[in-house]
Formats: structure tokens, sequence, C-alpha cells
């Protein structure tokens, strides 16, 4: 197959499952071209049969702000003529789906089905939002073929978008487990930590929604009572409100901010225990990451959170906002070896088996085939 895969370039969860996915096709024999407004921070090009396009908006005088979806759909019309793509893939509804509905209807009759994944916040946040509503719920009907990461996500979507007559299938994100293996050679997380300390690992893009401020406090909470260190990694809006909470508590010395890290692998592998108590998680890629390198993980209930982890078996899920409870669980993991061991064990067995790479990519291939066949009729 030839298609084409639309992303964000970011460290965000959903250009980096489009990006894993595009290496992945490209490995088993699909010819794949990524198109973005920049290169994906993970995409490697070393296959001859994975393209990258550069979406360039035009900056006009009358252009307060550039045309960004016009110049996607323009980019994504382009592509699919001159290399005649059976297929594009859209990752995130705003502006993604949208503008390859567009293409797709500029290319007619030629047939390019659109198959559309969704990720989160482009429903609950901006697709939710009064203004975006009817363009996001527009953008997913007219895909021929729609996938969400979660049940949790799914739900959320046919509810709040009220689409109870349009067929959403669930296709989780992944993992390479070949990939983490790997790593477990690797001193990882141990680079930063002192003789006889736990290490906690939190990454995200430090979002309100993330809550990276309950990390911190879950983390104080355990430090006060054994040696530990914890790694922030990642950026953005809130991590100068974070830093700051530090300086003032006194933790700059046991509070490491690595900012973006893109082998995250390298920081999780030998991590004690992973913090996630995001406000919501479609899915909770980042807690998967964790699993795959056999470190536990402690999370809110939340989202697509329960989906990933396995509460009692491979970490522990507890109320937004309940530090208290965080903090409790993380240290029931930490002070007992023999219980940190089997949760360790079977987060990474559970990672490698349910969400490996082979399998989801080839349940990706199974919805581009129905989806061409009919396009074609």
């Amino acid at each position: 197959m030839r298609i084409g895969i639309s992303c964000y370039p970011t460290y965000g969860g959903s250009g980096i499952v489009a990006t894993e996915l595009a290496m992945a096709l490209a490995a088993g024999g699909d010819e794949v071209h990524v198109l973005s407004y920049a290169l994906p921070t993970r995409l490697s090009l070393v296959n001859p049969r994975l393209f990258f396009h550069e979406v360039v908006a035009a900056h006009y005088p009358l252009f307060e702000y550039p045309p960004w979806s016009l110049a996607l759909a323009s980019t994504m019309v382009d592509v699919c003529h001159h290399h005649r793509l059976d297929l594009l893939h859209a990752h995130y509804a705003l502006p993604n789906a949208v503008s390859a509905v567009l293409a797709k209807k500029i290319l007619a009759p030629h047939p390019v089905p659109v198959v559309t994944t969704l990720h989160g916040t482009d429903v609950t946040l901006i697709g939710n939002d009064p203004s975006y509503l009817p363009t996001t719920r527009w953008g997913i009907l007219e895909s021929d073929a729609v996938t969400a990461v979660s049940a949790s996500l799914r739900d959320a979507t046919v509810d709040q978008l009220c689409l109870a007559g349009k067929a959403i299938e669930v296709v989780p994100n992944f993992i390479d487990p070949e990939r983490y293996e790997q790593a477990r050679h690797h001193p990882g997380a141990r680079r930063w930590a002192r003789e006889g300390e736990k290490l906690l690992v939190h990454i995200s893009n430090f979002r309100p929604v993330k809550r990276v401020l309950d990390v911190v406090k879950v983390f104080a909470q355990v430090a006060a009572r054994l040696p530990a260190r914890l790694l922030l990694v990642g950026d953005g809006p809130e991590r100068a409100r974070i830093e700051q909470h530090c300086r003032e508590h006194g933790d700059c010395d046991r509070v490491v901010f690595l900012g973006n890290f893109p082998v995250i692998e390298e920081v999780l592998v030998g991590a004690d225990l992973f913090l996630l108590p995001s406000e919501t998680e479609s899915f909770g890629l980042s807690a998967l990451e964790a699993l795959s390198c056999a470190v536990p993980v402690v999370a809110s209930r939340a989202g697509g959170l329960p989906e990933v982890v396995v509460d009692g078996e491979n970490g522990f899920l507890r109320p937004v906002g309940d530090v208290d409870g965080m903090a409790a669980a993380a240290l029931s993991l930490l002070t007992d070896p023999e219980r940190h061991r089997r949760f360790a064990a079977h987060g990474r067995q559970w990672a490698t088996t349910r969400f490996a790479k082979a399998a989801i990519v080839e349940r990706y291939r199974e919805v581009y085939a129905r989806a061409i066949a009919a396009a074609r009729g």
C-alpha cells in the first residue's frame, strides 16, 4: 500500500504513535509519506520506502494567521496525486482529519479514503469546544474509518459529539518490545541516582491536565520516608511553576528537570517507579513505556489509564488528586522488594504481549484494507 500519514511533529503521544506506525509500516514493505510542518521528533528516514513532506503555510500580508489547514489539505492533494497514494491516515481530528477529508473531496472521483485516529484532546478538549465541535464532528463523520486509542476515548467521542451511529474501532497504542529489551543493558535512570536512592520518574508535556505539582507532592512524601530522587522529563507551560515550587520547598537537590528526551527508554530503564497523576489520559502512552521497561506505575484512575495499568498487579490507580493515596501506594512498592519485583515483571509481560507493535500495526493494515476496498466499490 501507499499510505499518507499526517501528524503533529512534537513530543505528544499522537505524534509519537504516528511516527512509530509510519516506520513500522515502511519496515513491513509499505510506501509511507509523512506530512507535517516539521520533521517529527522520532522519525528516522533511513528506510527508502519512508518519505517526509514539509507542509508550508503561505505568508501573505492578507493573512494575519497563515492558513495551516488549507496548506495541509493542499499538500495532501499534491502528494496523493504525484505519489498515487491509496489512503490518507490522519492522526488528530483538528485540523488533520478535516484537511484530509477536504483533500479527498478535491481528489474525487479518484478514491482516496481517509482513516482518522483520535488521540484524546482532539475530542475531549479542542473538539469539545463549541467553536470547533461542528467541524470536528464533520471531520469524523466524513472519514471512511475512525479509530480511537482506548475504549474510554471511543465512548467519550460518541457521547460528546453525538456520534451514536458512527463506528469507531479501538486500536490501542503500541510499543516495540525489542527496543526496550535492548535498553535493559544500559544504565538508564541510574545515571542520575546516588547510592541507595530510589528513582521516581514522570514524563509529560507539563500541561495543567498532567498535574505535575501532584507528582512533586507525592515525591515529597516518599522522600520524607526514604532516600529518593525525582526525574522530571519533558517541558511545557507548567515547568516554571514547578521549578519555583521546588525552590521554595528546598527540593532542588532531589528533583532533576531533564527537559525533552527523545530516547525515552534510556531514562525509564533502571527507575523504581513511574508517576502519572493526570486529570485525564486518553490512553497513557508514557505509562505503557514505563511498564515496558519493567517500571511499576502509580497513576490516577482516569480516562484510558485503567486499560493500561492493572491495579494491584503492575501498578496502583488512585482517584485524581489523591496525593496521599498515591504516596502510600508508592511507598508500599518501594519498601517491599518482593512486591516491587512481581509488579515490574508483570508490567513488562503485560506491555510486551498485549501492546506489542507487530499485532497492532497489523490491525491498522486491516483497517486500511477495509477502507480501500469500500472506497473502490
